[in-house]
């Protein structure tokens, strides 16, 4: 008899592999994919009233650990939901349900760590003490969640994010591995260039992303263009010269034949001058880009967002400099600590 078997836990092939080697049919380990990732549920008592596992393998479909819901938090800003989770451990995780273009259309901003190590500075979770990495199923369990609450609202989910707590790129199998099951073409599962994953720029893990032919988005945060600026507001990504973050950019674009993403926190009086706009001219260069300029903020009041005055200037600049897409995004729900750089914060 197996051990407990969670297959929220593995890659979808890895899920596969393991079930034929237990004699499980590919069709019936389907369903199970179908049951978890589809419909979302998690218990023994699906497994056996669906007549997927035979009861020698019942035992390793024993009813799977779940995060505990502990807080559900509106904003303010129509259709964002912050999400505050209990781990087994006591932990807190955060993930936030955010509303699309399209009415009725939601994605699921996901973590992938408790905590962060990259230090940045206006950033509200690299303040939580103890990191650690998310386990698979806490990742995927999040999403599973957000998206039944989601429903039972009468919407539904077509996206994720993995933006929330953490770098995931750090957390690189275990993110990838729920990507994979979250877009498996099983019931209700979301297309894989609906999954943005996000990193601050770590050279290695990029590249690496970029040679298995990964179809998820790749989005990269910058925080500045020069190493100085940088090492201010990232210390960690900041041992890596700027330069070779585009340089990697640049690969998976040239890769994908695509334009890369690029995350951009603007902060006032900070990395938002003429000379900033030019800076990020010289480093992007030719390498196709979309650009996302992002309002910092920062539980601490350390930094503070650049006045509309601040920012129509630089995005002209940027116009001057850049000459690439330029789009302002909209960080919702800071009022409930759901913004970009404020989760970790309940």
């Amino acid at each position: 008899m197996p051990d407990q078997w969670d297959p929220r836990d593995q890659s979808p092939a890895e899920f596969l592999l393991r079930a034929r080697r237990l004699s499980l049919p590919l069709s019936n380990a389907r369903r199970w994919l179908a049951l978890l990732v589809g419909r979302g549920e998690c218990g023994v008592e699906e497994c056996r009233r669906a007549g997927i596992l035979p009861r020698r393998l019942l035992a390793a479909a024993a009813d799977l650990p779940r995060l505990r819901l502990v807080k559900r938090i509106p904003s303010k800003d129509p259709g964002f939901e912050k999400l505050v989770f209990a781990t087994p451990d006591d932990r807190v995780v955060e993930t936030v349900i955010l509303p699309l273009h399209k009415p009725g259309a939601f994605s699921v901003c996901v973590s992938s760590q408790i905590g962060c190590v990259m230090g940045c500075s206006y950033c509200a979770t690299a303040r939580i003490p103890a990191p650690r990495d998310l386990r698979g199923w806490e990742i995927v369990d999040q999403f599973l969640q957000a998206r039944a609450l989601v429903r039972a609202a009468g919407g539904r989910v077509t996206g994720a994010v993995f933006m929330g707590m953490g770098e995931p790129l750090l957390n690189y199998d275990r993110v990838m591995a729920a990507a994979e099951l979250l877009s498996f073409p099983v019931h209700a599962a979301i297309g894989a260039r609906a999954i943005t994953i996000s990193t601050v720029g770590l050279v290695p893990q990029i590249d690496r992303f970029t040679a298995e032919g990964r179809k998820f988005r790749l989005s990269i945060s910058l925080g500045a263009a020069t190493d100085e600026k940088r090492k201010q507001l990232v210390p960690a990504a900041a041992r890596t010269p700027v330069a070779e973050v585009m340089a990697a950019a640049r690969r998976h674009a040239e890769s994908r034949r695509t334009r890369v993403m690029l995350s951009y926190v603007c902060i006032g009086g900070v990395n938002v001058s003429e000379e900033d706009a030019r800076a990020l001219g010289r480093l992007v260069g030719d390498t196709p880009v979309r650009l996302d300029l992002i309002d910092v903020w920062d539980p601490t009041g350390r930094y503070t967002p650049p006045d509309a005055a601040e920012l129509d200037s630089f995005r002209d600049a940027l116009r001057r400099h850049l000459g690439q897409p330029v789009a302002r995004r909209f960080s919702g729900g800071a009022d409930i600590g759901a913004s970009c750089g404020s989760l970790g914060g309940s």
